[in-house]
């Protein structure tokens, strides 16, 4: 039973299957960012045939992120990390917490980094000499007096050693970021008319509906568009309605610039030409005004005037149905009908026997909406700013100690001083380090070179 609880605990703690688990990361999330995540089947029997398709399905590639063998996956390599720590961590510990001034005298001696100097006086009285030139270094010792001799200890970012388990908390961290935003969170997709609302969504591949709790309304949409006819820039008017906390407000959203409220975020996604025009008459006469939406190729009467008016016919600039021109068909009983072509979102001025009107129409549209809701997204935050500091402390900060040794040579007046240390990283900083203590010590009249 040990055995097996042995080979367990060393397949598992195995760097080599973290770096097998990282591989297989990795990959599958190249795959899942080239293969387009969240689309019904038709898309993807269109864009890769239908036995591809079929193997994705299978697979669960559409929704490869929340597929059970990914998140095995992550299980995996959760596990790995944490009996990689349990497994190195009270060894680092030691080294991090350790009673340096209890170090044989032998084993510095063996030091990669020393210096011998020599002293007249006490080995107290030249310890204490000594204690001070290393504070002015920027060394702020230890110190600890016996019959042998006397020894000074000082080190710098010892808590450095754990940079690397900061990393592996931090990864931790934001696969649990991760999963409460699948759990907790979804991705969904709305498409709202100008001048209609909505209070649910539909989750993005299934279509499932997903009540939001208020309510949501198009005021208006607006595209520009590029000389060539294709789409410059285009943006949403919405107004919030949330009965429970009685709040009404408007936002104007463009891409890159969402509209985020109760932990819901509304991207600006797309948009959808509809077959329908919004229509202003103003009359000049005595600047009355009414707006009408107004459907292609109907003749649409404006009430208690004798005005009828409608679209009878459009050029399209797009193939989604983008309409550049529509040609208007006008009478407000008065004299021959007026019949012209007008620019979208243009005004044209009609007179006629009985007065002057000023006319403008526009095509309605709807704002397609990508739809998110990420609980786990502040989680997600504080994972990857731990990695950072964690990589910084890793990478950039070394632990690096010194000691300086004072004993008594036997037959003479003299004492021998010892400076000696050791980094674990970064060693060609360290002798630079090392070499300006030194060179403090021997810069003082009381201590000579060997």
């Amino acid at each position: 039973m040990k055995n097996t609880e042995s080979t367990a605990w060393r397949f598992f703690a195995s760097v080599k299957l973290a770096l097998f688990t990282l591989l297989i990361l990795a990959t599958t999330s190249i795959i899942g960012t080239l293969i387009p995540q969240g689309k019904p089947p038709e898309f993807y029997i269109e864009a890769f045939g239908p036995r591809t398709a079929m193997i994705f399905q299978m697979l669960d590639v559409p929704n490869m992120y929340s597929s059970w063998w990914f998140i095995a996956l992550l299980l995996l390599f959760s596990n790995n990390l944490i009996v990689c720590t349990i497994d190195r961590l009270p060894n680092v510990w030691q080294m991090v917490v350790l009673n340096n001034l209890d170090t044989d005298p032998e084993r510095l001696e063996k030091m990669p980094h020393r210096q011998v100097l020599h002293a007249r006086g006490d080995t107290a009285a030249l310890a204490e000499i000594a204690g001070g030139l290393m504070a002015k270094n920027g060394w702020k010792p230890q110190s600890e007096n016996n019959p042998a001799g006397s020894l000074l200890f000082s080190q710098k970012n010892a808590w450095s050693r754990l940079g690397v388990y900061a990393v592996h908390l931090s990864i931790l961290i934001i696969f649990v970021g991760a999963i409460i935003g699948l759990a907790l969170g979804f991705k969904a997709f709305v498409m709202i008319p100008e001048g209609e609302a909505t209070d649910t969504v539909y989750e993005s591949g299934s279509s499932k509906p997903i009540p939001l709790g208020f309510t949501v309304h198009c005021d208006e949409f607006n595209v520009s568009y590029y000389d060539n006819g294709s789409p410059k820039e285009y943006l949403s008017v919405l107004t919030v309605k949330d009965p429970p906390s009685n709040k009404t407000f408007t936002r104007t959203i463009v891409v890159n610039d969402p509209l985020n409220f109760k932990g819901i975020t509304f991207y600006q996604s797309s948009y959808e030409p509809m077959r329908g025009f919004h229509i202003s008459i103003t009359n000049k006469a005595d600047n009355t005004r009414q707006n009408f939406r107004i459907p292609f190729g109907e003749k649409i009467p404006w009430p208690g005037t004798g005005i009828e008016f409608g679209v009878i016919n459009q050029q399209t600039r797009s193939r989604m149905g983008d309409v550049a021109k529509i040609k208007v068909w006008f009478s407000d009983g008065q004299g021959e009908p007026s019949i012209f072509w007008l620019d979208n979102n243009a005004t044209e001025t009609i007179t006629s026997p009985a007065g002057s009107y000023e006319f403008k129409a526009r095509q309605v549209y709807a704002t397609g909406l990508q739809v998110a809701k990420d609980p786990g997204v502040w989680t997600v935050y504080a994972g990857c700013t731990l990695m950072l500091i964690g990589l910084y402390v890793a990478f950039f900060l070394s632990h690096r100690r010194v000691w300086v040794y004072i004993s008594k040579e036997e037959n003479t007046d003299r004492c021998r001083i010892l400076i000696c240390g050791t980094s674990n990283k970064n060693k060609i900083a360290f002798e630079k380090e090392f070499a300006a203590l030194v060179e403090c010590l021997t810069h003082d009249s009381t201590f000579q070179n060997a």
